[in-house]
């Protein structure tokens, strides 16, 4: 119940995410109208490239966040092993860690959740470890409590 919760706090994350990037994208084509339609010469030129850079950046966040999107989508049937892998839930005295993408944090029941890529510095700690082991992130020594 808690991974689905999780789950679907990261999926709208992502669907805010991409919901603000798609307007960024309509903004700049609307801008990129107006210019067409505005004054000529170099300005005009240098106006133009400009949005179409930003045009380019933008292509990339929404294709990285497709990638996002693919990879959390795999973790929908997430199993649990004993050993922390990318779709655990893990429980240790210190804070509470979903492994699969960088999101908000998240309170869920009485629980603060927060939401780490498994490439994150207490990700990478966290990854392959099981229950009772200990990891140390800034001098604090975390100890693994359970595993969902």
């Amino acid at each position: 119940m808690i991974k689905e919760k999780l789950f679907f706090h990261c999926k709208n994350y992502l669907q805010k995410r991409k919901n603000l990037l798609e307007q960024r994208k309509n903004e700049l084509q609307l801008a990129l109208t107006s210019e067409t339609k505005s004054s000529a010469g170099d300005k005009h030129e240098t106006g133009r490239a400009m949005i179409q850079i930003e045009r380019e950046k933008l292509g990339n966040q929404l294709l990285a966040l497709e990638l996002e999107v693919q990879k959390l989508r795999s973790l929908k049937n997430h199993h649990n092993t004993g050993i922390v892998s990318l779709g655990s839930v893990v429980h240790t005295n210190n804070g509470n860690y979903y492994i699969a993408l960088a999101a908000e944090s998240c309170d869920i029941e009485i629980h603060k959740y927060h939401c780490i890529s498994p490439i994150s510095p207490v990700g990478k700690l966290l990854l392959g470890k099981k229950a009772k082991e200990h990891i140390k992130f800034n001098s604090t020594v975390s100890m693994i409590i359970e595993i969902l």
